[in-house]
């Protein structure tokens, strides 16, 4: 007796994973094999993940004699055929729920990320070990076929759901062959050409086959600016990205003294240092997502680029002409007001309105599909050669400077030291409450290594306090690693909730 054929996919929002599961049930009806789908869809951490569960007969209806099979709604655990995931992270959860059976299961999945919420909020580096997860499928899976299928997609300028359905096809796990997958996409009619190109694409790696559209060779010396390439090879690539940002967030100039302070810490460092320039690297790394600090100017004019309300309407799936209404929750507070003014008019607001407003900010929701709101936020976005003059800008290039010369002034003596401290720019990030803290870590483990020199002992001093900072964001564990007296604990909100009726 045939049994059915059992496809599990997981996608996330945008992503087409519906369409992907259409694909399937239009290949196998063709085929005039019973089949059915059904589909659950998960929580918004991602914007929103959905899985799709099909169960495919592989016999046609004309000899089953007028009998129907009888489908499972949902997975069994271990008995699956093919689990396709269209992330990382969304293979490793139907490895977690064992849906993969070493004897059994064929898993196809992109090795791209889409962090969750809880690895961008974290304060030092919260994001999963994507190598756990690739050595979980191997071990777990019957065959594994693991590859960047993002990156694939966006050469062919598609959707990703195109390139794994290739990859499915190119496993030999499906039903059918390559013939009623392809015709599957032409009679569905959108993007046929893509789409199309996006399968072939997915079809071959899966199959092991040499691609003719390779990626192309990373950027020589010669495509960088002069004095990027003017650098030593170990800096140049995390150099040419810190200057391009800079350049995007400010102005040409604020990339030349980008590229100006790499300077001075990567001659200290050929003077002193070791020839590995780790130094330097980790300080261009840090001192470039430093430079380009968020603001509001800033959120302004990433939300009214061409290429994000691009993103936006074909993560929702609306066509061409189709009316989108967009909405921006914003939550602006004094600090965000008074970062975009000049530093005696911020004092002056903040010595006013501080002990009345408190930390709290304004909802404003801001609808960008309007004139009036996409003008509010270009009003905004104009602000940008205005922002040399302000009150954050002041404040973020004197720290910028005083953390600088101190990773100068340690590479003489102790250049591990010197590197400890480089990484503390990590501390400095996003705005509000965050930012002030991390300025005050940071100031605090300044402060105590220029009290301490190049003395024994400095470099793991350091490294400790680093953690400790990231660790604790009320700034216990650093007090104790630094033997500073304990900051007072910062009062918490308490909520109430009214527990629901019983029905």
């Amino acid at each position: 007796m045939t049994a059915p054929v059992t496809l599990l996919i997981a996608a996330l929002g945008g992503e087409g994973g519906g369409v992907l599961a259409d694909w399937i049930i239009a290949a196998a009806t063709a085929r005039d094999y019973p089949v059915q789908s059904t589909s659950v869809p998960g929580v918004a951490q991602r914007t929103g993940a959905t899985n799709y569960y099909v169960e495919i007969l592989p016999v046609p209806r004309a000899e089953l004699g007028g009998r129907e099979p009888v489908f499972s709604l949902v997975p069994y655990p271990g008995d699956v055929d093919i689990v396709a995931a269209s992330e990382l992270v969304e293979a490793g959860r139907m490895l977690q729920g064992g849906y993969v059976h070493p004897r059994k299961t064929v898993l196809v999945a992109s090795t791209h990320r889409e962090y969750a919420v809880a690895e961008k909020s974290a304060m030092g580096d919260g994001r999963y070990e994507s190598q756990r997860v690739t050595d979980a499928a191997a071990a777990l899976a019957r065959e594994a076929i693991l590859f960047d299928m993002s990156a694939l997609a966006a050469r062919h300028r598609t959707v990703i759901n195109t390139v794994l359905f290739g990859a499915m096809a190119g496993s030999g796990a499906l039903p059918f062959d390559r013939q009623a997958c392809e015709e599957a996409i032409r009679q569905s009619g959108k993007a046929v050409e893509a789409s199309l190109a996006g399968f072939a694409a997915g079809y071959a790696r899966a199959r092991g086959e040499t691609l003719d559209e390779a990626a192309g060779p990373a950027p020589s010396a010669a495509d960088m600016p002069a004095r990027v390439a003017a650098l030593p090879r170990a800096l140049r690539e995390v150099a040419a990205t810190g200057a391009a940002l800079a350049a995007d967030y400010q102005s040409r100039a604020y990339a030349d003294l980008y590229l100006d302070r790499v300077e001075q810490v990567l001659q200290s460092e050929q003077a002193y240092g070791d020839a590995g320039l780790e130094v330097s690297r980790e300080t261009a790394r840090y001192l470039a997502l430093w430079m380009s600090y968020e603001d509001v100017i800033r959120v302004a004019d990433l939300k009214t680029r061409r290429e994000r309300l691009a993103r936006v309407r074909r993560e929702v799936g609306a066509g061409q002409g189709e009316p989108l209404h967009l909405t921006e929750f914003l939550k602006p507070g004094l600090d965000e007001a008074c970062s975009v003014l000049p530093a005696g008019l911020a004092g002056w607001l903040r010595r006013r309105l501080g002990r009345r407003l408190g930390k709290g900010g304004v909802g404003l929701h801001v609808r960008t599909s309007t004139v009036g709101g996409f003008a509010l936020l270009c009003l905004l976005r104009g602000l940008r050669r205005w922002r040399p003059r302000t009150e954050r800008y002041a404040r973020e290039q004197a720290m910028i400077e005083r953390w600088l010369q101190a990773v100068r002034a340690l590479l003489p003596g102790s250049p591990r030291a010197a590197l400890e401290l480089a990484l503390c720019g990590n501390l400095v990030k996003g705005y509000g409450e965050t930012s002030e803290r991390g300025h005050r870590n940071l100031a605090a483990i300044l402060d105590d290594a220029g009290r301490a020199g190049a003395s024994e002992g400095l470099a793991e001093r350091i490294a400790a306090a680093r953690r400790a900072a990231l660790a604790d964001p009320q700034g216990q564990a650093l007090a104790r690693a630094l033997d500073l007296p304990a900051p007072p604990l910062v009062e918490q909100p308490l909520r109430f909730v009214r527990k629901p009726a019983a029905s």
